[in-house]
Formats: structure tokens, C-alpha cells, sequence
């Protein structure tokens, strides 16, 4: 891959119409556009179709987690858009990751399990009851999702090193909480800069508000392009 197409950014907008106007301003400058929740709540499927169309590759965001059956068919539908992503929760456990790795029609389509949300530090995971440091628990999910036939995993770039030693170099390693150097990290509690994750092994990074909230953001979105070259593709 070129370091463009590694450049995935998130349409983490309020309107179909917002959404259609950046698509725009982006092609040819990024890899793939991610459609989460916010955009698929305001224009549903139509948004994923119309992109497609437009020969823009997608990453459909809606974190599937669920009753294994109910999964398989949510991302059966999801291959018959036409996306080149899917995720679904790790937490859901194996046996719900591999029926969503059976329902799977299309090759070309991958299957990416979410580990631990970027927005979770310890006292998060404590919270919620699980055992452990955050990087032992990224870990210990991305295994699982492997041995379940997921083809890869959505993961902080603080854990991509140790996903990669785990999980080999065959693996999928998407990376959100991505913040170039002097953005604002948000709400993201285990960020980096484009440049750390793609040395640190990551082979997709997603990107949001530095990208949406820029005067130009096609040049935005060409400026992280050259911090990922200069990090070196593998």
C-alpha cells in the first residue's frame, strides 16, 4: 500500500449532506472514509451505497455486538453494500466472531474486531470489571479474535507493537486516536501521531476532527499522507 491509501477518514458528521460535501473534497487524497454511527443514524444505508458508487472504499463502523446469530447477518448484509471493512466488538466473544467470519460472502471483505476503545485507560477497564493493565487486555482480545478468523483488529497505537509481536505480520492492525503533531487529543485517552503508529506497525490509520474541523482538509489529509510516508511503508 501507498501511504494515501493507509489514510482512513472518519465522517463523524451530523448530515448526509456534510458527509457528501467533504467525500468530495477528499477523493483522491485518502485511502478509505469510515461511516460510524453518527452518519449511518442520519442517513442509513444510502450513505455506505453512495460512496461505493463513487469507487470510494469504506470502513463500516457500527461495532456489531450481539447474539452471534444476529451478528452473522448484520455483516452478511454489510458484505452486500459493498464496504471493504467491518467491525464487530471482541467483547462478544469467539463463538460471536467466527459466525461474523462465516457470514462473510465477499473476500475482499475484512473482519476487524474492536479490542479496547481509545477512549478507555485503566480506571475505564476497572470500571468495567476487567482484569488487568489495558495493554494485557488488548492483547489478550486481539489473540482471541485471531483464533476466531478475525483478519485483524481496531487498536490504540499504544498497543500495535505488542499486537503485532502476538498476532505475526499477516495482521490487520487498523489505528484510531490518531492526533498529528499540535492537534488537540480530545477526547482520546491513548493517542499518537501518524508518524508513531505506522512506525510502531499499524497498517491503516483513522483520523476525524483534524482532518473535518481543518480550513483546507484536503491539505490536512495530505499532510498526514507525508508524515505516514516518512515513517516508511512497509
Amino acid at each position: 500500500m501507498n501511504a494515501r491509501e493507509r489514510l482512513i477518514v472518519a465522517l463523524d458528521l451530523p448530515s448526509v449532506a456534510e458527509a457528501d460535501a467533504l467525500a468530495e473534497r477528499l477523493a483522491g487524497h485518502v485511502g478509505l472514509f469510515k461511516v460510524g454511527s453518527q452518519l449511518f443514524s442520519a442517513g442509513g444505508i444510502e450513505v455506505v451505497r453512495r460512496l461505493v458508487a463513487r469507487g470510494e472504499r469504506v470502513f463500516l463502523d457500527l461495532k456489531y455486538h450481539d447474539i452471534p446469530n444476529t451478528v452473522a447477518g448484520a455483516v452478511a448484509a454489510a458484505g452486500g453494500l459493498g464496504v471493504s471493512l467491518v467491525d464487530v466488538h471482541a467483547l462478544g466473544g469467539s463463538a460471536m466472531i467466527a459466525a461474523a467470519v462465516k457470514a462473510k460472502a465477499d473476500p475482499g471483505l475484512r473482519l476487524l474486531a474492536i479490542t479496547i476503545l481509545t477512549s478507555h485507560d485503566a480506571a475505564a477497564l476497572a470500571e468495567l470489571g476487567l482484569a488487568g493493565p489495558v495493554p494485557e487486555a488488548v492483547v489478550r482480545l486481539a489473540r482471541m479474535a485471531q483464533q476466531a478468523g478475525a483478519d485483524g483488529v481496531v487498536a490504540s497505537p499504544h498497543e500495535v507493537t505488542l499486537i503485532r509481536e502476538a498476532c505475526g505480520a499477516q495482521f490487520l492492525i487498523v489505528t484510531p486516536g490518531i492526533r498529528p503533531l499540535g492537534a488537540s487529543l480530545g477526547d482520546q485517552a491513548r493517542a499518537a501521531t501518524p508518524a508513531t503508529a505506522i512506525a510502531a506497525g499499524s497498517d491503516y490509520i483513522v483520523v476525524g476532527r483534524p482532518i473535518l474541523e481543518a480550513s483546507d482538509p484536503a491539505a490536512a489529509a495530505d499532510a498526514i499522507t507525508a508524515e505516514i510516508a516518512q515513517a516508511g511503508t512497509p
